[in-house]
């Protein structure tokens, strides 16, 4: 089920054929609502207010947030849904008329591009749906109207449109969405967050998430996050004297008993058996170095403290 105000549109009420206004709406969707699969005559746009979702088309899956939005073509089948925990609001238009593919194209829309990512920080994209909204007596002066707000609707989506991100291809977006999450998790490993943390920042479902992360670095989100609080831990136990409970707590681990615990598991030793191994490879290392000998046989006042003095 969804709240929504919607805004339908008779055809033979049109004043333009070039490129006209069929619907309009705006809803605030319930957890796991969902719509189709499902075929639509004409262009139909999605721009999410807030919240996240899934769009379905041609057998790939887009995790899409607040700040984005999806084209859906003529006769193409789709479907799309809200997220579980944080479902989505959006706003919609559907038109048409034998310039609505150009007009599209004007704003980097078309067959291979259907996801795009739009600034709106004033809101201006949802006021003029809601103005739409408020003129339903199908005449020619509101035809006219429509028309105007139309147009205002395709301007304000080229004025906030993220040309660079909306031109990446699919598995450079791919890519960028790892990066972001990678880049989460190497500023923020030490504050306990988890996974979901992480998807909320990219804005994806967490799902779809762990397929990216599998794709991409042949592992899981966990498996990365982890991976990384252990590797600063070893780094900690090699370069600091500080005890196991504050390295953990340093790298995101509220219970020492649990950090240990994930340390054996991963490395095959405890993190105090490490530091000490670590530090003795270290010893032995120095013992052999070349010169090492030789410098306390040829000069024994630099090898012990001379007698009578106290050691430094």
């Amino acid at each position: 089920m969804e709240e929504s105000y919607v805004l339908h549109l008779r055809q033979q009420y049109q004043t333009f054929q070039d490129l006209y206004l069929c619907y309009c709406g705006y809803a605030r969707c319930k957890p796991l609502h969902s719509y189709g699969p499902a075929v639509r005559p004409n262009y139909l746009l999605h721009y999410i207010i807030e919240g996240r979702g899934i769009f379905q088309i041609n057998g790939a899956t887009y995790a899409l947030g607040a700040g984005e939005g999806f084209l859906i073509e003529p006769n193409k089948q789709t479907f799309y849904q809200a997220d579980a925990q944080e479902p989505w609001s959006y706003l919609w238009i559907g038109f048409d008329g034998s310039s609505a593919e150009s007009c599209l194209r004007i704003i980097g829309l078309d067959s291979e591009r259907l996801i795009f990512r739009c600034r709106d920080e004033r809101g201006r994209l949802k006021e003029l749906v809601e103005e739409m909204l408020c003129h339903n007596n199908m005449n020619a002066q509101t035809d006219f109207i429509l028309q105007s707000l139309l147009c205002a609707f395709f301007a304000q989506l080229l004025e906030g449109m993220d040309s660079k991100y909306n031109r990446l291809s699919q598995t450079d977006r791919e890519n960028l969405y790892v990066h972001k999450a990678v880049e989460f998790i190497r500023n923020n490993y030490a504050d306990g967050i988890t996974v979901n943390d992480v998807a909320r920042y990219v804005a994806l479902h967490r799902s779809y998430l762990f397929a990216l992360f599998q794709k991409v670095l042949h592992m899981s989100p966990q498996e990365y996050l982890t991976l990384f609080r252990l590797t600063r831990a070893k780094e900690e136990l090699t370069l600091t004297d500080a005890p196991v409970s504050a390295i953990a707590l340093n790298c995101g681990y509220q219970d020492p008993q649990v950090f240990t615990k994930a340390f054996k598991n991963k490395f095959g030793i405890t993190p105090l058996k490490y530091r000490k191994s670590d530090r003795e490879k270290a010893k032995r290392s120095l013992e052999h170095l070349p010169g090492a000998a030789e410098a306390g046989e040829d000069n024994p006042a630099e090898a012990a403290p001379q007698a009578g003095l106290p050691p430094e």
